[in-house]
């Protein structure tokens, strides 16, 4: 079977919000729904969606298929470790993020890689986040990117931190502790805030 990258690009908003609707406050990683809606979106038979989620399940700890990068970010992450920030990914994945990382050549950005299937603690859970601090040997809160509002955003207040929402669906709040950013340029600017305020 093959799916245009095209039809994929234009289901994946939809997909995103599913996945936000289906975040559980408690912890919770509705990977298999976001998968379901994004190739419904894509015009992907119903009788073939499932057995696809299955096979795309059973691939990502092996291949992962979130392999792109933010343009300028790693860049960023490079600039702020020089400047000795630590940094830290800290994802629901799969369990296989950090052999990710080495394998395209990332590993030595970061600190931690805090992976939510190697620990069973997924975001929003604020156990994920305060692993993530005491991991890092940090005696205060950080400050967390994501793009996604339940899992990301409301998981980093929910632990006491401050936190940038990134991407297209990120718009503004009325809470002094989130900021927004749609590029890496734009993060650059609230962490120089942040970290020299």
């Amino acid at each position: 079977m093959t799916v245009a990258t095209s039809a994929l690009a234009a289901a994946a908003p939809a997909a995103w919000r599913r996945y936000d609707e289906l975040v559980d406050p408690a912890g919770g990683h509705p990977w298999r729904e976001l998968m379901a809606t994004l190739l419904r979106g894509a015009g992907v038979g119903v009788g073939a969606i499932a057995p696809l989620v299955d096979w795309l399940w059973d691939e990502q700890p092996r291949a992962n298929l979130w392999r792109g990068q933010i343009p300028g970010m790693v860049a960023l992450a490079r600039e702020l470790a020089a400047r000795g920030v630590r940094v830290a990914v800290l994802s629901n994945s799969e369990g296989r993020l950090a052999e990710l990382l080495a394998e395209i050549g990332l590993a030595d950005v970061f600190a931690a890689v805090i992976d939510s299937g190697r620990i069973g603690i997924e975001k929003p859970d604020r156990r994920i986040f305060d692993h993530t601090l005491a991991v890092l040997g940090a005696t205060r809160p950080g400050i967390h990117i994501g793009d996604s509002w339940p899992a990301d955003i409301a998981g980093a207040l929910g632990a006491g931190w401050r936190a940038i929402w990134f991407g297209r669906r990120a718009h503004a709040v009325a809470d002094p502790r989130v900021a927004i950013a749609h590029d890496a340029a734009e993060v650059r600017a609230v962490l120089a805030g942040w970290l020299d305020g």
